[in-house]
């Protein structure tokens, strides 16, 4: 498989690719491949000379229309490019995208309202018993002491903070395990299921592993997020839907100019699915 993985990818780069006639070398492709994250080599082939293409047809044509580079600096000193001046003028030029009235971003509220909420906010406490995934003996050891940890709140409940202070691994120990309040993605993706699925006063029944090692968990308190108000988020709605109103103007632009231009080597996707870079 491997070697048909860098067969596939020896025929794409023999490939002659060009723009009105204008080459786009093998070497720049390559260069601009370890931009473009992808699962197998000629993915990220294949992103980035459809890139380069794109890159081209819209250089082609801020020539063609005579727009001078005018490169900007950001606040941090850096400079344009020439070419990316060129590109960032001609698109600001040629591509206009109304902004969202009021009306579109009460409709994409009502309609998305449960995206327009704070979040949970979990009061959590927990016992970790410290374990290196390499280390399946410290593994062992560590689930060996949930289990008695366990044996033992099954029997007395609130020496839950205790068992902590002695043998939690986890800097909140001097807390008694107490981990404040957290919200969703703050803990690792299993510890977070699992305190998910208690109720408040409720330990963990079996421990629970993650790349740190075995935990219990008890969780105190559970606060329900609030619905936001469309007056707070709505300059953030309008936000989005003019960036995503603009991805799209600018898409479809770029098909235009494809649709003129004679490309060879690589297609352009349909303009709903154009990656603008």
């Amino acid at each position: 498989m491997g070697c048909s993985v860098h067969a596939n990818l020896a025929a794409q780069a023999r490939k002659r690719i060009s723009v009105d006639g204008r080459v786009i070398p093998h070497d720049a492709i390559s260069r601009e491949a370890q931009n473009h994250a992808a699962r197998a080599p000629i993915a990220a082939w294949t992103a980035a000379a459809r890139a380069l293409v794109v890159r081209a047809l819209l250089l082609g044509e801020a020539r063609r229309v005579g727009i001078p580079a005018e490169p900007l600096c950001d606040d941090r000193g850096r400079r344009e490019t020439d070419e990316d001046a060129m590109i960032r003028a001609l698109v600001e030029r040629e591509v206009s995208t109304p902004r969202a009235d009021e009306d579109a971003c009460r409709r994409y509220y009502e309609r998305n309202r449960r995206r327009f909420r704070s979040a949970d906010i979990f009061e959590v406490s927990h016992i970790l018993f410290a374990a290196r995934r390499n280390d399946p003996s410290s593994f062992e050891r560590a689930r060996t002491g949930a289990a008695a940890a366990l044996v033992i709140l099954a029997r007395d409940p609130d020496r839950f903070a205790s068992l902590a202070r002695a043998h939690s691994a986890c800097p909140s120990s001097e807390q008694g395990g107490n981990l404040g309040q957290i919200t969703a993605g703050e803990t690792t993706t299993e510890f977070e299921a699992a305190m998910m699925a208690l109720a408040p006063g409720e330990t963990t029944a079996h421990p629970v592993e993650t790349r740190y090692g075995i935990h219990i968990i008890r969780l105190h308190r559970r606060i329900a997020g609030k619905e936001l108000p469309f007056e707070l988020v709505h300059e953030r709605i309008a936000a989005y839907l003019a960036e995503k109103a603009q991805r799209i103007a600018v898409a479809q632009y770029i098909a235009r100019l494809a649709g003129r231009a004679e490309i060879e080597g690589i297609a352009l996707p349909a303009a709903s699915d154009l990656r603008v870079m």
